[in-house]
């Protein structure tokens, strides 16, 4: 069978699972008696496994079974949750996520098998419950044994794979039937049926497995009950007691003709005591049994060769090979959004709407015909804006995904950076349901990490010293969204000991970052920004969670690429707040259209405070710069014309005439840009200028005009 068309699927809903059971395993961690958050990861983890044997990921599998299994015996009361056991668990997350990750790079899962997670677990089961370091490395058979995985079971041959049908407890009626069957001449057996681990649909080869025994006699009762399996809610295995004139033989071949089933036990039924009467039937079957306790080492001693008879690597090896043009299924996530129906149907509506406007202007075209009666005209083009207007809103909606998806995976990383750095820390977030386009979703994830982290580890103070200081021993980091008009705010803040800036001034004098004279005279948000800088550290001990210097220059060259911006807010002592400020989206903006010099260019209004009419004789020079004073703040100003090398504009030479100066800001700095003439405000489409063109920082792209010119997008952030 065929899965790579379902690939593209796999990935989204394997990252869902991954992402529900860590969430999930992190509550459990709070309330291990939870049993709704156990019942929670263990379907998750049972579908997972699903999944991934169905696309034949058997290393994937496995672990995911062995997960299965310990939650299995925790939901059944037979142990607890311990502390250990948690982190175990963690840890066979991160390398399942890893296998993912391998699969999207190269349809391929690895060749790493996680056998020391598998031990591990197995040992939890093993030991009820309990974490014995040193004793995972037991062999698998012993947990495979009390976990009774349907793989594992062949090695034990006639105990592992025991005929289940004689746990079966039959009823007064049911015992009535097989009295009658024996009066009758007719033998009662009991069958045991084994799925492959890799089938795709169990409930069908059940049904198909019933249609072929009810042709050699009836059926009497089954386990799982018949509606259970219909709905698939059994494992690998189902049995049933039959009635028949057939042999064993003849019942064990109709079953096996059914494709997908793994095994078939069969033996004759006695209510007294029915181990006696299946004696007779070993001896035909112990040939089969040694065979597969032979074929058992096999699959142990090379596990990797083993795989490959699956279907699945065979296509996958010229993959593997072509590994420098590495598949396209890295951008299959990117490409993939989830769109809510009611979402589609109003899209549906106004793309209909919009065919019955074009054909409303073509019919009212038609009855002009010349005659000079534009009224009819003017007012169908008035609805079609109206509808395009109503299209747009309805597309950016499909495209806008909330920050949930990045976010999720947070309170894991402070679970785990709180155990490395020995500091007692809790995570809280709103706002997770903001929504912001899919692209710059897909971005601000390591911007967001660098930030947490850096508040972690820097920003915190080590538990002693926070009891020292008056507050509370658990150091508290906040993670806020929400949406202010165009833009979607992330603020990332903390109560720690904030920043220190003369430790900054001083580390910036050392590397020689700025003089003594400069330092003297900068201000402490000058100061603060020096953290940014490439390699800029003020940590005493490079560690493998900071001190490099490059997480904060991460964050400020990804977030600037965003036409984003980065603020600081510093209370030394108190804590420190990190804002980052984003569009809504990449695609559609409002801007204001511009001239400078004989060319058109577009601002996002976003970035916009005022317009202002300024006379040439309020212009002021400020230490070599021109500035203006407007409502008691200092502004300077930046000619557009200068700094993109354009002539001036012809009659433009009178240097009494009053200038147009736009005032845009960023965080706490504003400018004013000098232009030409205001067209108006227009809603543009940011198209991108391709690799080949050495565009400038200033230029974030290009739009197409309504009569096919094309003018350039500023980044007021780059101007500032």
């Amino acid at each position: 069978m065929d899965t790579s068309q379902y690939l593209d699927i796999f990935l989204d809903e394997s990252k869902e699972h991954l992402q529900n059971l860590s969430d999930q395993i992190m509550d459990l961690e709070q309330n291990p008696e939870n049993m709704d958050t156990i019942n929670e990861i263990f379907r998750a983890a049972h579908s997972l496994k699903g999944m991934a044997g169905t696309m034949g990921y058997k290393r994937m599998q496995t672990l995911t079974h062995d997960m299965e299994n310990v939650f299995s015996e925790v939901r059944n009361g037979t142990f607890k949750v311990q502390p250990g056991m948690i982190d175990i668990l963690f840890k066979s997350l991160d390398a399942l996520e890893e296998y993912v990750n391998n699969i999207q790079q190269t349809t391929e899962e690895g060749a790493n098998d996680n056998q020391d997670l598998i031990d591990a677990l197995n040992s939890i089961l093993k030991n009820n419950g309990e974490v014995i370091l040193g004793d995972s490395a037991q062999p698998a058979d012993t947990a495979a044994a009390a976990a009774a995985p349907a793989e594992e079971q062949p090695a034990d041959a006639g105990n592992g794979r025991k005929e289940r049908w004689q746990e079966i407890k039959i009823t007064d009626t049911e015992k009535m039937l097989v009295e009658k069957a024996n009066s009758e001449g007719l033998k009662v057996y009991g069958v045991t049926v084994y799925v492959e681990e890799a089938c795709v649909l169990k409930a069908a080869r059940a049904f198909l497995v019933f249609k072929a025994l009810e042709k050699l006699g009836e059926i009497i009762v089954s386990s799982p009950t018949a509606q259970d399996i219909e709905d698939e809610k059994f494992e690998l295995t189902f049995s049933l007691i039959f009635i028949s004139g057939s042999t064993t033989e003849e019942i064990k071949e109709a079953v096996k003709s059914v494709s997908e089933i793994e095994e078939a036990y069969c033996s004759e039924y006695v209510t007294a005591a029915p181990a006696q009467p299946a004696e007779p039937e070993k001896p035909a079957e112990s040939k089969p049994a040694e065979e597969a306790v032979k074929a058992a080492p096999e699959t142990k001693a090379a596990p990797v060769p083993a795989a490959a008879p699956a279907p699945k690597p065979a296509p996958a090896a010229p993959a593997s090979s072509q590994s420098s043009s590495k598949p396209a299924a890295k951008p299959v996530v990117n490409r993939t959004v989830r769109v809510d129906i009611e979402k589609l149907d109003n899209l549906m509506n106004l793309v209909s709407e919009l065919i019955i406007a074009k054909n409303s202007l073509i019919s009212a075209t038609a009855a002009d015909d010349g005659k000079g009666d534009t009224g009819s005209v003017n007012e169908q083009i008035e609805y079609l804006e109206s509808v395009t207007t109503n299209l747009h809103e309805s597309v950016m909606k499909v495209r806008m995904v909330p920050i949930e998806s990045v976010v999720a995976k947070f309170p894991r990383m402070i679970r785990d950076l709180s155990k490395k750095l020995n500091k007692k820390m809790e995570l809280y977030m709103t706002g997770e349901d903001t929504e912001l386009d899919r692209t710059v979703v897909d971005e601000i994830g390591d911007p967001l990490m660098h930030m947490l982290r850096n508040s972690a580890d820097h920003g915190l103070e080590p538990n002693d010293v926070r009891v020292a200081n008056g507050k509370p021993e658990v150091g508290s980091i906040f993670l806020d969204a929400y949406q202010d008009g165009n833009n979607v705010v992330i603020e990332v803040r903390d109560d720690g000991g904030g920043i220190n800036v003369e430790a900054v001034r001083n580390k910036a004098i050392e590397r020689g970052t700025v003089t003594p004279e400069q330092a003297e005279t900068m201000t402490e948000k000058e100061i603060i920004d020096l953290l940014f800088l490439p390699s800029f550290s003020t940590a005493k001990k490079v560690s493998d969670v900071s001190g490099r210097g490059v997480g904060l220059d991460v964050v400020k060259s990804k977030i600037e690429s965003l036409s984003g911006e980065v603020e600081v807010k510093n209370r030394y002592g108190e804590g420190s707040s990190w804002i980052i400020r984003l569009p809504l989206t990449l695609a559609i903006i409002q801007a204001l259209m511009v001239v400078i010099g004989d060319e058109k260019y577009a601002i996002a209004l976003g970035s916009i405070q005022t317009i202002e009419d300024v006379l040439p004789e309020d212009i002021k020079l400020v230490q070599a710069k021109e500035v203006i004073h407007i409502r008691g703040t200092v502004i300077p100003i930046i000619r557009m014309d200068k700094v993109l090398d354009m002539p001036p504009k012809e009659g433009d030479e009178d240097k009494n005439k009053n200038l147009t100066v736009i005032i845009v800001k960023k965080g706490e700095k504003q400018a004013g840009l000098v232009v030409d003439e205001l067209i108006g405000q227009q809603e543009v489409v940011i198209k991108s200028m391709g690799k080949y063109i050495k565009v400038p920082k200033m230029i974030s792209g290009a739009t197409i005009l309504g009569n096919g010119e094309v003018a350039l997008i500023l980044d007021t952030n780059a101007l500032i």
